[in-house]
């Protein structure tokens, strides 16, 4: 599987991210809060993800856009890790700005307790 992330990947919809936040399980993965939900519908068979920085916390765009260019690029270098077809969404929760090795690290283990969890 190559490393890409193209925008089929990139979970979009109002009516699916309600969807997702509504009927997902949640866990934390310090820094982020993840919430996901096995894709069920064949209309969309792809694992689709969500990357979010709140405005709340960092009122700087340049900040909130360089944490979810950190979220999406630790994501693309270990999707592989993830074994279903999901939708998933990762919500920075931080008030401080980490690394991209602690970063990382989070969405690796995410990724891996959504893998024992379906």
């Amino acid at each position: 599987m190559a490393n890409g992330f193209p925008k089929q990947n990139k979970l979009c919809g109002q009516l699916r991210i309600a969807q997702l936040y509504k009927e997902g399980e949640r866990f934390t993965a310090w820094p982020l809060r993840v919430t996901y939900m096995p894709v069920t519908d064949d209309r969309s068979p792809l694992t689709q993800v969500l990357v979010w920085a709140p405005k709340s916390l960092f009122k700087r765009a340049v900040r909130r856009n360089r944490l979810r260019r950190l979220m999406r690029e630790a994501y693309r270098l270990n999707q592989n890790l993830l074994e279903r077809n999901c939708l998933i969404a990762f919500n920075y929760i931080d008030k401080d700005e980490q690394s991209f090795v602690t970063i990382e690290k989070a969405v690796c283990k995410a990724l891996k307790k959504i893998n024992q969890n379906s």
